[in-house]
């Protein structure tokens, strides 16, 4: 699917040294179905900027590595401890919070969504999340079944990621994987793309290169 590509703005990309980079955007995808579009994601994403991606276990059945942007680095739960041996060395999931300007978890299943609203952290992606640094953007777009998405859970989790910061890109609705027909299914990797550039070049335009 074609990604729409919002008008260039002034400052756009931000500086190190004097020097302008592209914006980092960590992309990351938990256990829905929807993953099976979090190549088409990537995608998107690369065309504009830099980007490195996390996937949960669950995630890993949905998608296509092979269909993934070659220069977009993938990484699991597996890679978390398997270059750390002492005191000293980088831990996976602070480098990567370290790294990213902005963070997008899309799709963001049930069960990811209660974790995060707990403050649990028992993989790759919620560590990374429970080490966030909430003045950096922080986006989500959720995937679920419509009873799912309508359960009272989900209205409470909402609440409790949006005092965090999180900011939703909300589910549409259509036939769902499943076969039902209702809300929950997630928002175009189009729109998503098109929603997070459109922020970070209207911070730009304000002047503020440290989103």
């Amino acid at each position: 699917m074609a990604c729409s590509k919002p008008v260039k703005a002034e400052g756009e990309t931000m500086a190190v040294d004097g020097a302008p980079r592209k914006p980092r955007i960590l992309l990351a995808a938990s256990g829905s179905v929807a993953a099976v579009k979090f190549a088409n994601l990537c995608h998107c994403f690369s065309e504009w900027a830099d980007v490195r991606a996390v996937a949960t276990s669950a995630s890993l059945h949905f998608i296509d590595r092979a269909s993934m942007p070659k220069d977009v680095t993938l990484y699991t739960d597996d890679n978390e401890w398997s270059s750390w041996m002492k005191l000293g060395d980088n831990v996976l999931h602070i480098e990567l919070r370290k790294w990213a300007d902005i963070m997008v978890i899309a799709p963001l299943s049930a069960n990811t969504l209660g974790k995060i609203a707990g403050g649990l952290c028992d993989n790759l992606l919620t560590c990374i999340v429970r080490a966030w640094d909430y003045s950096k953007p922080f986006f989500v777009a959720p995937a679920m079944n419509t009873l799912m998405w309508n359960n009272p859970f989900t209205e409470r989790h909402l609440i409790s990621i949006d005092e965090l910061g999180i900011s939703l890109i909300p589910p549409v609705t259509k036939r769902l994987a499943c076969g039902d027909y209702g809300n929950g299914a997630m928002a175009e990797p189009s729109t998503i793309y098109s929603t997070v550039r459109l922020f970070y070049e209207s911070k730009a335009q304000q002047g503020n290169g440290d989103i």
